[in-house]
């Protein structure tokens, strides 16, 4: 399967444009793509091209999924009637065993020049109903290939000079259907009600486990799988924080749900923030780095293991069944409740503040751990409650990260220590490279519990601005 980030920029071509004018001619291309969605679109709604594409007699299937500011592109050859299992496997979440059927078919003819690096297209676009043509329209592409937003920007003014004009970033798909490209969910409405504003949190949340499932199940970026845990962690927390304005038995029940996949994802995740700590320490230890790449062979066994576990989970009915709840979420309150969501949130940092008014400089390690998760709780809070708080709330949430940064620092070195003292037990030949890595981690803990109390105040003074 060939995989590459595609970062491309739409345009229009005007009267007088010549693409010629821009670079190097290289040879016209002629292909046909199909598209393939279910019957309600479910792949076009998330920003998903998923299409066949034939072109001098060879077949090759793409996917196209929405990666930032850019968009990842999937390949695998294949004849038309048979997309690969590999590809399909990426879109389960979004099927949950939905038919795809063919919803577009497209002629292009697409001529090209070489420009820097970048590639510029002028596509000449006939939308087919068998061989009948039923609509025409023609599009500029620059799609980068090398450098840049810095190199895409001088491409675009060159393209421009050359007499294209501004247009929307809209796959060809979304022209034929005549649909528009979807925006990103707007968030709480002013004025919203606490329920209001938790459906919309939790429906946003939904949306980033979709957007990183596909990630996750294909490996090749840890960060995929990273903010799938993390969207999980926070609808479960968001859940939390409302809670006194729910149905517990409908919120506590959802928030199993969510602990559930938490704990499938956890481990995974886990290691990797583990792996990469150890890899850069490992580096930098000189003479006995050889020694102790054998922890890393050793962890990378149990990640593998337990990233094969995760992707099972996301093969799960119950995953699915979550899937399903959080995008109908309608919360279902407690008729008799009447806190505000800034309000919530102040009762969360007055159990976070006496927290920290019992910590010390000696407190013990899990103390601290215990802190973090106090300071994540009010955190979550206050960005539930951002649309009551406003700036001040932003800026609390800002200084809470901060904070859980140095205490996750100091979590990650007791970690980390806790399995290099597991690796090195018993084996003396490996002691002098599991010394050096251990002095590493004392250093990482000892300059977290220097920084925390001033992070810590900074919170402290945020939350007083914030206050309700």
């Amino acid at each position: 399967m060939r995989e590459t980030v595609e970062r491309e920029l739409k345009l229009v071509p005007g009267e007088g444009f010549r693409l010629s004018a821009l670079g190097r001619e290289l040879p016209t291309r002629t292909f046909v793509s199909t598209y393939h969605d279910t019957a309600d679109l479910r792949l076009t709604r998330h920003r998903i091209t998923f299409r066949h594409r034939l072109e001098d007699g060879v077949g090759l299937w793409q996917l196209k999924l929405p990666h930032g500011a850019a968009r990842l592109e999937l390949e695998e050859q294949g004849p038309p009637g048979r997309p690969p299992a590999a590809l399909l496997d990426l879109l389960t979440a979004y099927l949950r065993g939905a038919e795809l059927v063919r919803v577009a078919r497209l002629r292009t003819r697409r001529q090209r020049v070489r420009v820097g690096g970048a590639e510029i297209v002028e596509d000449s676009v006939a939308v087919l109903d068998g061989q009948r043509i039923t609509a025409r329209f023609r599009e500029l592409e620059v799609e980068l290939l090398d450098g840049g937003e810095e190199a895409l920007a001088r491409i675009e003014s060159a393209v421009r000079t050359a007499g294209a004009e501004t247009g929307t970033f809209t796959p060809k798909l979304y022209r034929a259907l005549g649909l528009e490209y979807p925006a990103e969910r707007e968030g709480v409405p002013r004025g919203a009600s606490p329920l209001e504003a938790l459906r919309v949190a939790l429906v946003e949340q939904y949306d980033r486990l979709l957007a990183h499932d596909p990630g996750t199940r294909l490996g090749s970026d840890p960060e995929d799988l990273h903010q799938m845990r993390v969207a999980t962690r926070r609808a479960r927390a968001f859940l939390r924080a409302a809670r006194p304005l729910l149905d517990r038995g409908w919120a506590n029940a959802l928030r199993a749900e969510l602990g559930w996949l938490g704990s499938e994802l956890g481990p995974a995740r886990d290691l990797d923030v583990l792996l990469e700590h150890i890899r850069a320490d490992i580096e930098a230890i000189g003479r006995e780095a050889d020694t102790a790449r054998a922890l890393v062979d050793a962890l990378q066994l149990e990640h593998d293991a337990a990233r094969r576990a995760a992707v099972e989970a996301l093969g799960a009915q119950r995953y699915f069944a979550l899937l399903d709840r959080l995008e109908a979420a309608e919360p279902v309150g407690d008729p008799d409740a009447t806190a505000t969501l800034a309000r919530l949130w102040w009762d969360e940092f007055k159990r976070t503040r006496r927290t920290f008014r019992r910590l010390g400089r000696s407190s013990s390690d899990e103390e601290l751990h215990a802190a973090r998760i106090q300071v994540k709780r009010a955190r979550y809070a206050a960005e539930l409650a951002e649309p009551e708080l406003g700036g001040p709330g932003r800026r609390f949430v800002s200084a809470a990260k901060a904070l859980q940064d140095v205490l996750g620092e100091h979590q990650d070195a007791c970690v980390a220590e806790q399995r290099i003292r597991a690796w090195a037990e018993g084996r003396p030949e490996v002691k002098q490279a599991a010394v050096e890595l251990l002095e590493r981690e004392r250093t990482r803990r000892r300059e977290a519990r220097k920084e925390w109390p001033g992070a810590w105040a900074s919170l402290d003074r945020r939350a007083s601005k914030a206050r309700p």
